[in-house]
């Protein structure tokens, strides 16, 4: 399948395009009444080591608002579960995982085994190419447009949750590792490494056009702490990624990286980069190389409430980057209390650009 139909991986390629693309973070989920439907039909996990399940939920947002890109049902914590690392998600709480506090806990670690527990989610990708690329039956009428993207959490935030065993505000137990026990915590970020390289060179393989990396927690680090735990690693999976797949578009999304983003870009050698909403757009647009393609940066909170504020955001961001690259997406993912309709209003704000 040519991707000169597909606005978002000519966008990643190099070229700029007219209304940009958009997709959203989050763009499947629980706003949408269906995907309510089919939550009450299974927990989280098996969602996301279903296919069936998983197809369906990631091409549910692309038949209602044909969006440029589908991005894989899963999660970030695929893949410590598939090193062995136990993982349930509970409602109110989050993801509860048993914390990595020494080196017996992470020698219980088992690398061999991810690539037979991660084949189910290999397996919807492999779908999700049939029917995104027109060789299967099933599919929608914009479906030829769409570019598929495979992701996993960067190292730095995936090994947050495996220590923290869970989410936090502050990741006390992680920054203990960090300062008291750092021999440790370089394990755990190079045993990462090399997992998620591995793991997203298997999405490429089934099928994936596109790969996003996540670090949700990347900005809470200090500049010395950044580089080490965000830079070096990212650059680390950029580099083996493209040694293999040089025709694979890799997008980054340093979350609350503020003024360590061009350090950030620079490092890493990435080429697109997500952008959160607490960004000055218009300054990064004027301070970071035109080369570089943007994602972002809409406030997910616009989307609840007055769409004349939807509208005139996303005129602003649009036209602040109409000379640069740029893929119109959230700072962070769509809330659960958004409303269909103002979804539908920001896609057709973008389509309707003049």
């Amino acid at each position: 399948m040519s991707s000169t139909n597909k606005k978002l991986l000519t966008v990643l390629n190099g070229q700029s395009v007219w209304p940009p693309p958009v997709w959203l973070m989050r763009q499947a989920g629980r706003y949408l009444p269906e995907f309510r439907l089919l939550r009450q039909q299974a927990d989280f996990l098996t969602r996301c080591l279903t296919p069936d399940i998983a197809v369906e939920i990631t091409l549910q947002p692309i038949r209602r608002f044909a969006f440029d890109a589908a991005i894989l049902f899963s999660d970030i914590l695929i893949l410590p579960w598939a090193l062995g690392q136990d993982l349930q998600f509970i409602e109110g709480k989050g993801p509860v995982l048993p914390p990595i506090q020494s080196e017996q806990d992470l020698q219980k670690l088992n690398p061999n085994q991810i690539e037979e527990k991660t084949e189910p989610v290999l397996e919807a990708i492999r779908r999700l190419n049939k029917i995104i690329n027109g060789q299967d039956s099933i599919g929608t009428a914009a479906a030829k447009t769409v570019t598929l993207i495979g992701f996993t959490g960067s190292p730095f935030t995936v090994a947050c949750y495996m220590v923290e065993g869970g989410s936090s505000k502050d990741f006390g137990n992680v920054f203990k590792m960090m300062y008291e026990n750092p021999t440790l915590f370089k394990k755990i970020i190079n045993l990462l490494v090399q997992t998620t390289t591995d793991y997203l060179c298997r999405q490429i393989e089934a099928g994936a056009e596109a790969v996003k990396l996540f670090d949700s927690w990347g900005g809470l680090l200090p500049v010395s702490l950044f580089n080490e735990y965000v830079i070096q690693p990212t650059r680390q999976i950029v580099e083996a990624i493209q040694q293999k797949y040089p025709h694979i578009p890799i997008i980054g999304f340093p979350r609350l990286a503020g003024t360590k983003l061009q350090s950030y870009i620079d490092g890493t050698g990435l080429k697109t980069v997500g952008i959160d909403q607490t960004a000055d757009i218009t300054l990064l647009n004027k301070t970071i190389n035109p080369e570089i393609a943007f994602q972002g940066n809409i406030d997910p909170l616009c989307l609840l409430h007055n769409p004349n504020v939807l509208q005139q955001e996303v005129h602003n961001i649009c036209l602040e980057l109409k000379n640069r690259r740029h893929i119109l997406n959230l700072g962070h993912g769509v809330l659960p209390t958004t409303p269909v309709e103002h979804v539908y209003e920001l896609v057709n704000t973008v389509r309707n650009l003049k």
